[in-house]
């Protein structure tokens, strides 16, 4: 996504030179926004994000977020990170199903913990990266085989590509193609201040 620079807000202000010390409730335009970088903040509401339509990159990690519901009207988004808050319940169906350009959603490091938050997630038509691990819910038996045939769309779930013997039962592969390999690891989260 080819981002103008001040269009692009990062922790409260926006990244161009000429206006560094803008907030994004002062910001000219806040309909035009197309990044927002809110991290280690301490935020406790996504609502703050509700009002930048266009947004299409929202980092809010490192929070005390428990609630994404506002986040429902940010229907452009196309990337959303919301590492390291504290997540224990995700919105439905109808929510995900809203974000129709979803393709990469950071949950790790959250307080899921049960399998059915996260069958909402099976309507959204474009996510292709989830990251759920250090997770209560990533700990369980059967985690990571439930998730990829819940949510059919998905590419890459947390260090690996999904292989086809994750989705295919009992199909025997060379080792080169076998689930989690390390030919298949990617690295999906790149820290924020990369």
């Amino acid at each position: 996504v080819k981002i103008p620079m001040d269009l692009n807000l990062e922790d409260g202000h926006m990244s161009s030179s000429v206006s560094s010390s803008i907030s994004p409730s002062s910001v000219r335009g806040e309909q035009d926004v197309v990044v927002l970088r809110r991290c280690a903040l301490r935020l406790r509401s996504a609502s703050v994000v509700c009002v930048f339509k266009a947004l299409k990159v929202c980092v809010l990690c490192d929070n005390f977020i428990t609630d994404i519901e506002p986040l429902r009207q940010c229907v452009n988004l196309l990337k959303l990170d919301l590492k390291g808050n504290k997540i224990t319940q995700l919105p439905g169906a109808s929510f995900w199903k809203n974000l129709k350009a979803l393709q990469l959603l950071f949950l790790h490091e959250n307080d899921i913990s049960v399998m059915s938050e996260v069958a909402g997630l099976s309507v959204s038509p474009s996510l292709s990266a989830l990251t759920l691990y250090e997770t209560p819910l990533s700990r369980r038996r059967n985690y990571r085989h439930w998730v990829i045939n819940s949510i059919f769309s998905l590419k890459a779930l947390d260090h690996h590509v999904i292989s086809d013997e994750e989705i295919i039962e009992n199909w025997k592969l060379p080792l080169r193609f076998k689930a989690m390999t390390p030919n298949l690891s990617v690295r999906l989260y790149l820290p924020a201040d990369m």
